[in-house]
């Protein structure tokens, strides 16, 4: 990873955690002597978290975490939802041998990670999983929106992780992905995908909760 890759993991890991809230300020000089950097490499990570929805650069404010409203974060889960289902729909029927044997690989990754109760590393092979099911669709523009989409909405899913059960129950929905698409089942990989990615009733309810508690996490 470039030192800009780097820090925006990190930034973005302080903005899903509540450490940095939605309002803070980003000031560029305060966070290279933080991280030991100069402050291009920050610049760069905060123009990539700007492109990504999640801080605005504000003229003569500088970049500012974005406030995102209840309201609005359900609509993004639910285009991710449809978004997501479109791609296990054609991933089921289009993706070849090799496509399936990475996604069962990205599987195997979320499982190892589950046996050690490690959010971190789950999260990143449930993106390796998801990304799987992106290239396997063969639709570079589906692929683009959805990665676009999913990026936008990675601190949210990383923090879904860590609400009780919620990694346990989203291994389980992956079995079922998996077993769709391995058996080239299009209309029931829709299915499955629309249901693990929309997040809604108590499922919203929630990551609201473990949104709110946030402030005071950050403060202690």
């Amino acid at each position: 990873m470039k030192i800009s890759d780097q820090l925006r993991e990190k930034i973005e890991e302080r903005i899903a955690t509540g450490a940095l809230l939605p309002g803070s300020a980003l000031d560029e000089a305060s966070l290279a002597q933080l991280y030991g950097v100069s402050r291009t490499p920050v610049r760069e990570a905060l123009i990539q978290l700007a492109a990504e929805g999640l801080i605005e650069m504000r003229p003569r404010h500088g970049a500012v975490v974005t406030s995102i409203s209840p309201t609005r974060l359900l609509e993004m889960f639910e285009v991710m939802g449809e978004l997501e289902a479109l791609c296990g729909r054609l991933a089921a029927r289009r993706m070849t041998d090799s496509e399936r044997l990475e996604l069962v690989a990205a599987h195997e990754g979320c499982k190892k990670a589950l046996s050690e109760r490690d959010t971190d590393a789950y999260f990143y092979c449930n993106e390796r999983f998801h990304t799987a099911i992106y290239t396997g669709s063969h639709n570079r523009f589906l692929n683009d929106q959805a990665a676009q989409l999913q990026r936008r909405l990675r601190p949210y899913r990383r923090l879904q992780l860590r609400v009780r059960n919620r990694m346990d129950t989203s291994f389980e929905e992956h079995e079922a992905i998996v077993r769709c698409i391995t058996a080239g089942d299009a209309e029931a990989a829709t299915e499955a995908l629309r249901k693990h990615v929309l997040v809604q009733g108590e499922r919203f309810g929630d990551l609201l909760a473990s949104m709110a508690t946030l402030p005071s996490s950050a403060e202690a």
